[in-house]
């Protein structure tokens, strides 16, 4: 296991290596594993891929996000401005029907509203806004709509698992208790792991995936 001195280098490592991410400006304190980054970014999306640069670095437990968005001049834009932006960008992502997610902005935050079939048509919508000229940040409010059965999401899940070629798929259980999936049995790597994870989330309905499998010894 690695101290918290390690930890905190092995961050700031990571951070440094991310050409994304000023580390400069960026502290690092880790205490029990937990990592809390602090400090002043220039971007909602430069803050983000902070956070993913820090969870990429083994041993850490838990990160708290302490980083402040400071926007240039040049990026600092109203609301309205914001929002008709927000609106069009939202329009124009393939993955999402017309008028199903709205947004409300205040002081460069941006909240998203409204409901979707899938996890990825939620992360789409964030992931287009996050990276915005003039957004502070995003709350993502979007609800994903009811599944029309169990029974079909379950037999949905198996057969997008059996589709990606898991070498043994029939060792993965699959529950569905309305739009929450659980996932169970033994897996034999990281990837396959993913993939299941992964056609869950990418089932209509679901909303909720908890990943209980175990890796085989």
């Amino acid at each position: 296991m690695k101290s918290d001195a390690q930890l905190q280098q092995d961050v700031l490592a990571e951070l440094r290596w991310e050409p994304s991410v000023h580390a400069t400006q960026i502290e690092v304190q880790v205490k029990d594993g937990i990592v809390t980054l602090t400090g002043e970014v220039g971007s909602t999306l430069e803050k983000w891929n902070a956070e993913r640069a820090s969870q990429r670095v083994a041993g850490v437990r838990g990160l708290a996000m302490a980083l402040d968005v400071h926007l240039s001049t040049p990026a600092r834009r109203s609301d309205a401005d914001i929002a008709r932006s927000v609106h069009n960008v939202l329009e124009w992502l393939v993955v999402l029907p017309v008028d199903t997610v709205g947004a409300l902005v205040e002081s460069g935050w941006v909240t998203l509203t409204g409901s979707v079939e899938c996890q990825y048509q939620k992360h789409a919508a964030v992931d287009a806004v996050r990276s915005m000229l003039g957004v502070r940040g995003v709350t993502d409010e979007i609800g994903i709509e009811a599944a029309d059965g169990s029974a079909a999401v379950k037999a949905d899940i198996e057969a997008a698992i059996k589709r990606r070629a898991l070498t043994e798929a029939s060792q993965i259980t699959v529950d569905v208790q309305g739009g929450d999936v659980t996932l169970a049995g033994q897996v034999h790597s990281w990837s396959e792991r993913e993939l299941a994870t992964h056609a869950a989330w990418g089932t209509p309905g679901v909303r909720q995936v908890v990943d209980k499998m175990l890796l085989a010894a």
